[in-house]
């Protein structure tokens, strides 16, 4: 008892006035990862779980989740909580922005993805990527503090764990280096990231072969692409009926829209059709790919608004946006209002 005490100490060196914030998604792990230890979570943590069903959108302080965790380490006697809880993370436990992250081509660009809308998935200390010939390397400073090893530990862990599962590989970095002080034991997180760990840096950081970013990613998990696919099969049948292959057109737009942006290239392939042929049918009808892809975003746009889960940045990246500030322009343009007073509005 005495040495696990000393070594929980060392994950108090925190700054006690920390930014930032995590996701339930989190804080449900932790909840899980007691209860499956034997332990009741409420009675360890001293609080409530996350409500079921809010897809990762309630919001913890880091200074609270570093708390929660502290108390589970200190009740498992177990310094390597954050090693061992972010192990348990999967794309399942992020909802919509799993299945956005799993649509992307490869794990490089799932990364460039997860940096651009981190704010949604993990807002603690923003994280950067810089590029050389032998390695890509993530990196987090401390400009919101110093969160300690319990946190840290969990979220690099998490991001690992999370690129070995949307690849379905068991992919070592190239060397990993923490902020914190050194543990007395290397050897388990050697074990686990299965390369060069180091302590006492300047910087948190994740160095990755430039082979690793482009390795595939799995196919999307199939329970949540089949409640997104329903979603938008149930939508385009309430729309006026046409012919088989307008509808065709519908279905594609609506399922790559999901993937990014849905370019006449992109639907045409999928049908195994060259642009000009896609053109021409659509012309046959009275039709042009703009105004259809318009009008199918536009009525998934208001489907997907009447889930108050859904974040607006979520809405976008469903429909095939970027950024949030495409999707509000083009909704303006489809119905002269925002998104935000739509969604305000009664039914």
């Amino acid at each position: 008892m005495a040495k696990f005490l000393t070594l929980l100490a060392m994950t108090r060196t925190a700054d006690t006035a920390l930014r930032g914030v995590v996701p339930s998604t989190y804080v449900r792990l932790l909840f899980e990862y007691l209860e499956r230890h034997g332990h009741q979570a409420r009675t360890v943590l001293g609080e409530d779980p996350p409500a079921a069903g809010d897809r990762g959108l309630g919001r913890y302080p880091v200074a609270r989740w570093r708390a929660l965790l502290e108390r589970a380490a200190a009740r498992l006697q177990d310094p390597l909580l954050g090693l061992h809880l972010g192990r348990t993370i999967t794309p399942a436990h992020f909802g919509v922005m799993g299945y956005v992250l799993l649509a992307c081509p490869s794990l490089g660009a799932a990364l460039l993805r997860f940096q651009q809308y981190q704010r949604l998935l993990y807002d603690v200390n923003p994280m950067r990527h810089t590029v050389a010939a032998d390695a890509v390397t993530l990196e987090w400073g401390v400009e919101s503090g110093h969160p300690g090893p319990l946190v840290d530990e969990c979220a690099i862990t998490a991001l690992v764990q999370f690129s070995r599962d949307i690849t379905g590989r068991r992919g070592a970095p190239l060397g990993v280096e923490f902020v914190n002080p050194q543990p007395p034991d290397l050897r388990p997180y050697r074990a686990y990231f299965g390369c060069p760990v180091q302590f006492d840096r300047p910087l948190t950081r994740v160095r990755l072969a430039p082979a690793m970013l482009a390795l595939p990613l799995r196919q999307p998990d199939p329970a949540l692409l089949g409640v997104l696919q329903g979603q938008a099969d149930a939508l385009l049948a309430e729309l006026p009926q046409e012919d088989d292959f307008e509808r065709a057109v519908r279905r594609c737009v609506a399922r790559l829209a999901r993937e990014g942006e849905p370019s006449l290239q992109r639907v045409a392939d999928e049908l195994h059709l060259s642009p000009r042929t896609l053109h021409r049918r659509l012309e046959q009808n009275g039709r042009n790919f703009r105004e259809l892809l318009e009008d199918t975003r536009r009525h998934l746009a208001d489907d997907y608004l009447r889930d108050p889960r859904l974040r607006m940045v979520e809405i976008a990246l469903l429909l095939g946006y970027s950024e949030q500030s495409a999707f509000t322009r083009a909704y303006r343009r489809w119905t002269g209002s925002t998104p935000k007073r739509a969604r305000r509005q009664p039914p």
